[in-house]
């Protein structure tokens, strides 16, 4: 497993889970947790969610499932932008540390950019954080101007991550926001890295996923995990998914893949607004 160093001094694995839309069903909450422990004992240790995901329901699903294994799991959560005050978001943490039965969370982000000040939300990291409540911060959905606002903010040079939605389909971030990332060496993480599933019958994928005896998810993920700097959290449920998303870790694609693949899915032209969920 690839993995990435963060500023708090741990590395992350380049390939992690994903919650959204776990924990809504509570006849669903059991067959989630197991999903996300099978993805645990086959490395992928890294876990988002965020107190949005269920109104707090994902993050009590990651708890079932790190039970006993607290340690071997690298917890991301993150904030509603109307929790980001100061003293809002302390109390917002609070609240998420204990659905998720544990001392702290190892990355904290904003999960969209709101009214209130970077600044203001920052300080009350910076306060998390000295506490010993998160190890990390930093902030989700965020394009190039906002994050260059944000690195200038008091508070904002120790961002550790920008999450934003990045897959083959959506490759508006590989203008502006890709390379501000890596010129400023912050990790990127690629949410809905399978668009849903939405991509996955496109015929090229397919094609390339049957010439490489591999899945067209499988190939979707191998081509972002190339990229240095990316962590993909794709969401599975069914154990086969979980599986199948772990082993893309092996898959390697060759230059004649990228060209298909870039054939089929254009990079882009020209700055364009930042694309989300």
């Amino acid at each position: 497993m690839r993995r990435l160093s963060m500023p708090g001094g741990r590395s992350i694995a380049v390939l992690g889970q994903g919650t959204w839309n776990m924990g809504e069903d509570p006849t669903e909450q059991q067959r989630e947790a197991n999903a996300l422990r099978l993805g645990l004992d086959l490395g992928l240790g890294l876990i988002d969610t965020a107190e949005m995901y269920g109104e707090g329901g994902a993050e009590q699903v990651v708890a079932a499932a790190l039970a006993g294994r607290r340690d071997e799991a690298y917890i991301v959560s993150k904030v509603y932008p109307h929790n980001a005050g100061l003293r809002a978001v302390q109390q917002a943490c609070e609240r998420s540390l204990r659905r998720l039965n544990t001392d702290r969370i190892d990355l904290y982000l904003l999960h969209w950019r709101g009214d209130v000040p970077l600044a203001e939300t920052f300080a009350g990291f910076a306060a998390l954080k000295a506490a010993g409540k998160i190890v990390d911060y930093g902030v989700s959905n965020f394009d190039r101007d906002d994050l260059v606002e944000a690195h200038a903010s008091a508070g904002g040079a120790a961002l550790a991550v920008n999450q934003v939605l990045y897959n083959l389909a959506r490759r508006g971030i590989e203008w502006d926001v890709l390379p501000w990332c890596r010129q400023q060496r912050m990790p990127l993480m690629a949410y809905s890295p399978l668009e849903q599933g939405g991509m996955l019958g496109h015929a090229t994928l397919r094609a390339i996923a049957s010439l490489r005896g591999a899945t067209p998810a499988q190939v979707a993920l191998a081509w972002l995990l190339r990229q240095d700097g990316v962590v993909a959290i794709p969401k599975a449920v069914e154990a086969r998914h979980v599986r199948e998303n772990a082993a893309a870790l092996q898959l390697q694609l060759g230059s004649e893949d990228l060209a298909a693949l870039d054939a089929a899915f254009a990079p882009p032209r020209r700055a364009t607004p930042l694309a989300m969920r």
